[in-house]
């Protein structure tokens, strides 16, 4: 390179390089930069290379100069240019491919500039040379990037996004579009309009998922929500991203894909209501009744004056309907409950099936017992209503026990089970009606249990006994037959009331098996007394009480019959005594199991006539020999009203064609009005007290007369 006069620094700079000074200062200028600089004559001769060109082509500078500039080319044969072409060239800035000198090909962008002696005239040439290798292989990896990007797009299943944040634009793949009803074809929409499609119940996990991801808080967006199909419905999308970043770190695109997950969320749902809904009913079950009220109790903890209750339902007699209906009807009839006592409860409370024939009311946020007891009167009215399943007329009552909040719990169960003691206690004061529980109800609960527990042993250790009390002729005054009662003999407790032990066997079911040992046993000893009665003694007839869940049993009448066969008593001589409440809960299903037990030439009385519900209509259906008249109406006889009830029920039954029987007469007047009605016959302490079977032979064969 020659010197030559270089311009002056700023005056003010305090420093002026002339001469060879400034020649060094450029030499050094030029030895510094990381751009190759060559100076080739008008012929193309390398003049000078600094040393970022000779290392670039794998050269010294002194190599260089003096070589040809052609040695730079793979193509030898390019020919200089003319004088004529020199003359008029001007800054040149072009892509080309140069060679190093172990034969490396190598892009380079090239910028030429002509420089002019003082008159003008061509000097030299001056080539600042750029290596572009990296930077073309970064541009052919995000083509190729692009490329695979699209052939991805079009034959996977998901849908494909990217969001470029400089834009604010949002690009989608066709088959996104696709999965949201639309047609397959490119898109591009601001990200107000694609938000638009979100779920508003799914805005915020969304935006919390992306800002996370964006912020390095999270190493990729991984996120469920909705959006809005071309249907006008939802589908669900597990929606996956990645931030792409520039070189400090900062994202400045999303990239990402969407999966189509709606059959799987409709799946968890089901599975959802599978463990935590009733299938029949559609109800809340026992595990989600439970998870809300451990939620009511952790609330009541933290928030003073906060209050709920627990109301639990048992439908009374149930049993005795499914026996009569049928399971499948039964499950219709519990729907029906189901949806007229949801009308009970409060959008924000639970109504609940923990089981079988059992509903549950989680009241949230109330007052006090008051307005537990309001909920539990609307269920009585609401149920004593009937209900018609498929043409046919049920009445139904429920037992509810109540049980309030308090912060002496500490797990649901104990709520659920001092809610059912309650209901229990409810069930032994007659059903129909609720109670709420308090701590001497769990004193008797417990009591309860162990009853329960000794009776289911009481048939195998031989502790039932059977007492007789004696029925008569009020025509005669003579005994004409006998009630079957029985007892309990406890090895502790001694005899335990029926009315203690009775209700406890009805609902642990217990009731079928002493049933039918009450059965066997009672016609096997009226045989035995039968013998023992003096000749030409009229035959006793023998009254057993069916309860309402033997009654339903589909065996019943192959048990009666062994019963008969095994004793050797004849049919007639046995009088089966149904509740007028158990044949009407399902009147026509049990018409059909009175015609079964009447083919074997069994009698059928209807025990505690007037207090249930009698249908005329039915009754006349029926075929019933005998009305068996309350003992409430009969201790009540001095009351006008009671009188002509009883008048009234004697002249019903001979109207019928039925005999009448009335129990609990007690006293000398009661016998008088009886024997006026007509009564035919009639039972209670003023003729005896239920006796032994000693007892009541010796009774019998004494032949007394009242």
């Amino acid at each position: 390179m020659t010197a030559g006069n270089g311009r002056p620094p700023d005056p003010g700079s305090g420093l002026r390089f002339e001469g060879d000074d400034l020649l060094r200062l450029l030499e050094t200028t030029l030895e510094t930069l990381p751009l190759g600089v060559t100076i080739t004559d008008l012929a193309g001769k390398i003049v000078y290379a600094n040393q970022a060109e000779a290392r670039m082509h794998g050269f010294t500078p002194e190599e260089l100069v003096g070589k040809d500039a052609r040695v730079f080319s793979p193509n030898k044969h390019w020919k200089p240019m003319s004088k004529e072409q020199i003359d008029g060239m001007r800054r040149w800035r072009r892509e080309s491919v140069n060679v190093s000198a172990d034969g490396r090909l190598l892009p380079v962008v090239l910028t030429s500039n002509l420089v002019r002696n003082a008159a003008g005239e061509p000097l030299a040439i001056i080539s600042i040379c750029e290596e572009i290798a990296g930077r073309r292989d970064t541009e052919e990896a995000l083509r190729r990037s692009e490329e695979r990007f699209d052939v991805v797009a079009q034959v996977v299943s998901e849908g494909l996004w990217e969001w470029t944040f400089s834009t604010d634009l949002m690009e989608f793949s066709p088959r996104l579009l696709e999965m949201l009803g639309g047609a397959p074809a490119p898109s591009t929409e601001t990200t107000t309009s694609w938000w638009d499609r979100v779920h508003p119940e799914d805005v915020e996990v969304l935006r919390h998922a992306l800002d996370e991801a964006i912020e390095g808080l999270s190493p990729l967006v991984n996120v469920e929500h909705r959006l809005a199909h071309a249907d006008g419905g939802w589908r669900w999308f597990l929606c996956r991203g990645l931030p792409v970043r520039d070189t400090r770190g900062a994202a400045y695109r999303v990239v990402g894909a969407m999966t189509d997950i709606t059959e799987r969320k409709s799946a968890e749902e089901r599975l959802m209501r599978d463990a935590f809904y009733d299938v029949l009913t559609g109800l809340p079950n026992r595990s989600l009744l439970l998870e809300r009220l451990q939620r009511s109790l952790n609330r009541q903890k933290r928030r003073a004056g906060y209050q709920f209750g627990v109301l639990l339902l048992d439908l009374d007699r149930f049993r005795n309907v499914v026996g009569s209906l049928g399971p499948a009807v039964s499950d219709r009839l519990l729907t029906a409950i189901a949806r007229r006592l949801e009308r009970c409860v409060r959008p924000g409370d639970t109504f609940a099936r923990p089981g079988g024939d059992e509903f549950a009311m989680l009241l949230d946020d109330i007052t006090g017992h008051a307005d537990a007891l309001k909920v539990a009167e609307r269920v009585q009215k609401e149920l004593s209503q009937s209900f018609s399943i498929d043409g046919q007329e049920v009445f139904l009552s429920a037992s509810v026990g109540v049980a309030m909040g308090s912060e002496a719990y500490e797990r649901p169960e104990d709520v659920l089970r001092d809610a059912d003691t309650a209901m229990y206690r409810a069930k032994a004061r007659g059903r129909a009606r609720h109670e709420v529980f308090h701590e001497s109800m769990r004193i008797r609960a417990v009591d309860r249990f162990n009853l329960e527990t000794h009776l289911r042993r009481a048939l195998e250790r031989e502790e039932l006994r059977l007492h007789y009390q004696p029925i008569v002729s009020l025509a005669t005054g003579r005994i004409i037959g006998i009630e079957a009662l029985v007892r309990w003999q406890h090895p502790v407790r001694g005899i335990v009331p029926p009315d203690e032990f009775i209700p406890v066997a009805e609902d642990t079911g217990l009731i079928v098996p002493i049933g039918d040992w009450v059965l066997r046993t009672a016609c096997r000893e009226l045989l035995e007394m039968q013998g023992a009665l003096p000749a030409g003694h009229p035959l006793l007839a023998m009254s057993v009480n069916l309860s309402a869940r033997q009654f339903t049993e589909p065996a019943l009448t192959a048990r009666i019959r062994a019963a008969l066969d095994d004793s050797g008593v004849a049919g007639r001589q046995l009088k089966l005594e149904i509740t007028e409440t158990v044949l009407m809960e399902n009147a026509e299903s049990a018409a059909g199991m009175l015609r079964d037990l009447r083919a074997l030439d069994v009698q059928l009385h209807i025990d505690d006539f007037g207090t249930g519900y009698s249908s005329l209509s039915y009754l006349q259906r029926f075929p019933i020999d005998s009305l068996k008249i309350d003992k409430s109406f009969v201790w009540r006889m001095e009351q006008e009203e009671n009188l002509e009830i009883v008048k009234t029920i004697v002249s019903l039954a001979h109207g019928l064609s039925m005999e009448v029987l009335a129990e609990g007469i007690e006293t000398p007047a009661q016998l008088a009005h009886l024997r006026t009605m007509g009564c035919d016959a009639g039972q209670g302490h003023f003729f005896a007290r239920p006796l032994t079977r000693d007892q009541v032979t010796e009774l019998v064969s004494s032949s007394p007369a009242w």
